[in-house]
């Protein structure tokens, strides 16, 4: 979603940034982009493992059981691989390699080097990770891997940075030599506004590159063992400078879907190869299953379509994911479409919900693969789009669109549901304005530029919706899983890991417009791994959970978190803030935490930085890096003490809540030093 945080109000104080954690990495510099090649640290020689290492965001399976995607792939982190490249990392600090990579590390790979998987189970596909340079004015460059399995060379990918390195401020560039987008934003790099300091600041080229990360997926050929080796190399003479591995995806895909009794796309004269435009082959398969009350069905194959299409009343399903594949470039327009759009591109589109909206429509089993390379926020490049109501979306692979849904209601009972979303240029998945009864499930989010997840109540309220069920790693900005206002929310069983920059893994923001929060609000269950990330605007950590009353309060619904897992927080677990402009107009009120694990903090368990209160039962935490509730209020350090209040409903283990902290004892740090924990472990 759209975001100008740049432009938000400097806070009062800015003392100098604490520790974050250390890194065996050296920032990206503008010499190390312009060249293409990333400072490492020495090579670490990673023993060859008994058995293969298998994690669920770069953690044991068993601390994150029962959330989440249930996905078909076995997740393998490269750095725990047999390598003769370089590990690097830990780093959580933004705009470098290892900040962005699954569990904040990754193996460059210099042309020549390897790094190998055994493979856990059986599998005849994979899916890379990786990134490779920018050109040096942009737009990205190709370069071979070569793909071997038990040392027989079965393939080579072609591995592009086409889609990844953007820089500057937001709405972001492809050009690493441009100077300050906004030159009027205040920036964290120089404590000030550029335009309006005296002499103008000098600011390194490329500015805030990020966004490095792409994948690829690969069929084998044939179906191999457990215990057999693939071997990622990169080619002596490789065009890439390095070659960064950050895991590696293993599955068993099953054979091709086969739908008889169905309007085949075929038929109507698509093109399976990609060559020529499907598009009008597809719509008319549409038109003929509506009168004849058919599926349409799209065999395998690659077809290539560059604009949206319209669907209503229709189902829509393909051989699977890894055979049908929906393929489109982006198109620049002749002139602006009415909603402000610039391009077009490949998409489903339900109709308008001024137009009435769509209903009943079923798609299935195939990939899109966009061609979006820049964020234009007027735009309508999503995979999906539009309102659909009565709906189901299923089965599907989307990639390098800008969101991949995002849906304009009044629109009601859309249910999404095992789709991998990966490389989007913003949000994976959006519901906004006016979705009802609705609900996203077993989805699996990777490298999303914005929100992973989200729902947006802007001017017309969402209700009764859920996210349950679903991972989301690695959003390069802002949240994993946002909630911006909204009534009857339910948020549960979910596993969130590795947000980058401005943002936290779980989100309740009154900002951007948003209706109020009302009715229950029920965070159950969810998983946070490695979240809270440095707030460059406000030179701050932000929480795992954070709760942030920026255009009202939030004080009308009753929000309830529970049964919830925060690992090794970056900063706090749990943060509750307003804006300083508005710290003494609006509260946070009627939160209650409750049956929470904390394990790991780099600062608090809880940081208070607003008026309002909370209750707190059973919430258990280990490995706190600073006092267990950093309690500023609203900044204005009253005799009665703090603005806000703690009430213990008993049960608080770990020594975090002390009687000396309640109901309301001021112990604000603002900056407090970060003191990084221990990996999580069994409780």
């Amino acid at each position: 979603m759209s975001r100008k945080t740049a432009a938000a109000a400097a806070p009062v104080r800015r003392p100098r940034r604490t520790g974050l954690y250390a890194t065996a990495v050296a920032s990206v510099t503008a010499a190390a982009v312009g060249l293409g090649v990333l400072a490492g640290a020495p090579a670490l020689a990673a023993p060859r493992p008994a058995a293969p290492v298998v994690t669920r965001a770069a953690l044991d399976p068993a601390l994150v059981q029962g959330r989440g995607a249930k996905v078909a792939f076995a997740e393998q982190e490269a750095e725990n691989a047999v390598t003769d490249g370089t590990v690097i990392g830990p780093d959580r600090e933004a705009y470098t390699l290892p900040s962005e990579a699954s569990g904040r590390k990754v193996v460059k790979l210099a042309p020549g080097q390897h790094v190998e998987f055994t493979l856990p189970s059986a599998a005849n596909a994979i899916t890379v990770r990786y990134s490779i340079p920018d050109s040096p004015g942009g737009g990205g460059i190709t370069a071979p891997l070569d793909v071997s399995v038990n040392g027989a060379k079965r393939s080579t990918m072609t591995l592009t940075s086409q889609y990844s390195w953007l820089y500057n401020q937001y709405p972001f560039s492809n050009d690493p030599g441009a100077g300050l987008l906004h030159p009027d934003w205040w920036i964290t790099e120089c404590s000030c506004v550029p335009s309006a300091t005296t002499p103008a600041p000098v600011v390194d080229k490329p500015f805030r590159p990020s966004h490095f990360y792409d994948e690829q997926r690969l069929l084998l050929g044939r179906t191999y063992r457990a215990g057999d080796t693939v071997r990622l190399t990169v080619p002596a003479g490789s065009r890439a400078a390095w070659t960064a591995i950050d895991l590696l995806d293993s599955e068993r895909v099953g054979l091709p879907h086969v739908e008889l009794l169905a309007a085949n796309v075929l038929a109507f004269g698509a093109d399976p190869t990609g060559r020529r435009d499907a598009a009008g082959a597809i719509e008319k398969a549409i038109a003929f299953a509506r009168r004849t009350h058919l599926k349409v069905y799209i065999p395998p194959g690659t077809y290539r379509v560059d604009r949206h299409i319209v669907v209503d009343d229709v189902t829509i399903t393909g051989a699977g994911n890894w055979y049908t594949k929906i393929k489109g470039r982006e198109v620049a327009l002749d002139e602006p479409a009415a909603d402000g759009s610039t391009h077009t591109g490949v998409g489903f589109y339900g109709k308008s919900a001024a137009d009435g909206g769509s209903r009943n429509v079923h798609l299935s089993g195939f990939a899109i693969e966009g061609d979006v390379r820049e964020r234009v926020d007027t735009d309508q490049v999503n995979a999906i789009g539009g309102a659909m109501s009565d709906s189901t979306i299923t089965g599907l692979h989307i990639s390098h669109t800008k969101v991949g849904m995002w849906f304009d209601g009044p629109m009601k009972n859309l249910r999404v549901s095992d789709t991998m979303i990966t490389d989007q240029i913003a949000d994976a998945v959006n519901f906004h304005t006016g979705v009802t009864g609705s609900r996203v499930t077993n989805t699996f989010v990777r490298n999303s530029g914005d929100d992973g997840l989200a729902m947006w109540a802007e001017k017309t309220t969402n209700v009764r919706n859920t996210f349950d069920h679903n991972t989301v790693q690695t959003p390069v900005l802002a949240n994993g899983i946002a909630i911006y206002g909204g009534t009857d929310i339910t948020v549960a069983d979910n596993l969130v890991a590795d947000p980058v920059r401005e943002g936290s893994a779980l989100h309740l923001g009154a900002r951007f417009g948003a209706e109020p929060f009302a009715g229950k609000v029920d965070l159950l269950r969810n998983t946070t791994v490695r979240a809270g990330t440095y707030e460059l605007n406000w030179k701050i950590g932000l929480g795992a959970l954070w709760v942030f009353a920026l255009d009202r309060s939030i004080d009308g619904a009753d929000i309830r978190v529970t049964g919830n897992d925060f690992l090794d927080s970056t900063y706090n677990a749990l943060m509750l803030v307003s804006d300083w402009a508005v710290k003494d107009q609006y509260v946070i009120r009627n939160i209650h935490f409750k049956d929470l694990r904390v394990d790991g903090t780099g600062t608090s368990v809880l940081s208070a930085r607003a008026a309002g209160d909370a209750t707190f039962e059973n919430v258990d935490a280990r490995n706190v890096g600073a006092v267990g509730v950093n309690n500023c209020g609203s900044f204005n350090f009253p005799s009665t003490g703090s603005e806000f209040a703690l009430t213990d409903r008993g049960g608080n283990d770990g020594g975090w809540l002390a009687p000396w902290l309640l109901p309301n004892t001021i112990t604000c740090d603002d900056r407090p030093e970060v003191v990084p924990p221990p990996a999580p472990g069994a409780w």
